[in-house]
């Protein structure tokens, strides 16, 4: 194998310094591209991806929910009972927090028209129960200040469209509920509430129709019956933990998982990263059929040197794989130096666009005044930053697309070397 990665390594090494020859550098450089520009998009995606999925799962659908059976959550419910099966379950090593919450659905008047909402009841100490919840809810005005029972926090989206600002009076009127209490009281028609906190959760769907209530409050609207919202230390155990829950509740409590929930929304982004990932491969197709094109040429060009290794003793597959190194080398440099630059990028991409936006802008103040080119603006996309997040198995994947491609083509090229008879290449010699 020594002789063989020299003599390949010398074959690339020439190619390079020939002048007239490019093909081995646009090989390198078309891998190198591939590479980067899929790590590049795929991060970015990842970024888009998770923080939506993030934002569901820690604001709206919980890990793992937990309803109680109608009697075992109601009035008749000892309130000592509910607690101790809620501190039972935080107990659990797999659980990183379990709050309770309930959810009606309602109809929001403010200064300026009226908005259908989901409100969710949570205690005042939900933030201090539920860090990544909080750490997913920006204040922009206010704070997540549920202690008085008159309190509400709206999304910005939400506030806006109702011309809310913080101190005004909210009319919400349940359009969910039994109409009467459990201890038969008639429900009021409408309740007033206070505007404590705007919130942005980066989710647009929840800014524009999101809102939280003191949870007492919403139990006198909606009824007694709560939700218990798990959220694990792994949400890919959520199985698991889901059975190990089942064990410690009574018998009725309904189950269910993140899987549950939103799982056509997740399904469309597992999608449309499975087709972006084959739409930007097939970068490395042709760049693969680039290297088969020029092994193919390397191959007849060097009969002579290939006639004479097998007759001093070379054999067909060992002489193939001088060719197969050869591949080996182009692919190692190309998706390594791609690899390099990729992470490089994914790992400062606010600092890349910001260059690519001003360098375009650049460019368009020459034909005009100023320019305000934005790769993903405000005003399209809903989103305060950018962010990459880097998943270390599909960066892997992604090298190993690139490299593959320069072996496989380099593979099929050499299958030419069976056809090689030293006799016929040496007899002019």
């Amino acid at each position: 194998m020594g002789w063989i990665g020299f003599i390949a390594g010398r074959i690339v090494w020439r190619s390079l310094k020939k002048r007239g020859s490019p093909p081995p550098v646009l090989s390198i450089l078309g891998i190198a591209v591939g590479v980067l520009a899929l790590t590049v998009i795929i991060s970015v995606m990842n970024g888009f991806q998770q923080g939506f999925i993030e934002s569901i799962l820690e604001i709206s659908s919980y890990y793992v929910r937990l309803t109680p059976a109608p009697e075992a959550s109601g009035p008749e419910a000892s309130a000592s009972e509910a607690g101790a099966l809620i501190e039972k379950i935080r107990a659990l090593p797999s659980v990183r927090s379990a709050v309770p919450f309930r959810e009606l659905q309602v109809l929001l008047r403010g200064g300026y028209g009226q908005q259908a909402a989901l409100i969710r009841g949570l205690r005042g100490t939900a933030v201090e129960e539920d860090p990544g919840m909080a750490g997913k809810l920006v204040f922009e005005e206010g704070s997540f200040d549920l202690e008085a029972e008159d309190s509400i926090l709206l999304g910005t989206e939400l506030a806006a469209r109702l011309r809310l600002e913080l101190g005004d009076r909210v009319e919400l009127i349940s359009v969910g509920g039994s109409g009467a209490l459990a201890d038969g009281a008639e429900l009021p028609e409408e309740s007033v509430f206070t505007l404590r906190g705007i919130f942005r959760s980066g989710f647009y769907e929840y800014d524009l129709g999101w809102g939280f209530i003191n949870f007492d409050q919403a139990g006198r609207l909606e009824g007694e019956d709560y939700v218990l919202g798990i959220k694990l230390t792994d949400r890919w155990q959520d199985k698991k933990a889901a059975a190990t829950v089942a064990a410690l509740v009574p018998a009725g409590t309904e189950i269910k998982t993140w899987r549950d929930f939103n799982r056509a929304f997740f399904g469309a982004l597992r999608t449309e990263k499975l087709f972006m990932f084959v739409l930007v491969g097939l970068i490395f197709i042709v760049v693969g059929l680039n290297i088969y094109q020029a092994q193919r040429r390397v191959v007849l060009e060097r009969r002579e040197e290939i006639g004479l290794l097998r007759a001093v003793g070379a054999g067909e597959k060992a002489v193939r794989l001088v060719f197969v190194w050869d591949g080996f080398i182009i692919g190692l440099a190309g998706a390594g130096s791609g690899m390099i630059l990729g992470l490089l990028v994914s790992y400062h991409i606010a600092a890349f666009f910001t260059l690519l936006e001003s360098a375009v802008n650049g460019v368009l103040s020459l034909f005009q005044r100023g320019g305000d080119f934005a790769v993903f603006s405000p005003a399209v996309f809903y989103i305060k930053e950018i962010e990459a997040r880097v998943i270390p198995r599909e960066v892997l994947l992604i090298f190993l697309f690139g490299l593959c491609s320069a072996l496989g083509a380099a593979w099929f090229a050499s299958g030419r070397v069976s056809r090689i008879r030293p006799a016929e290449v040496l007899r002019y010699e």
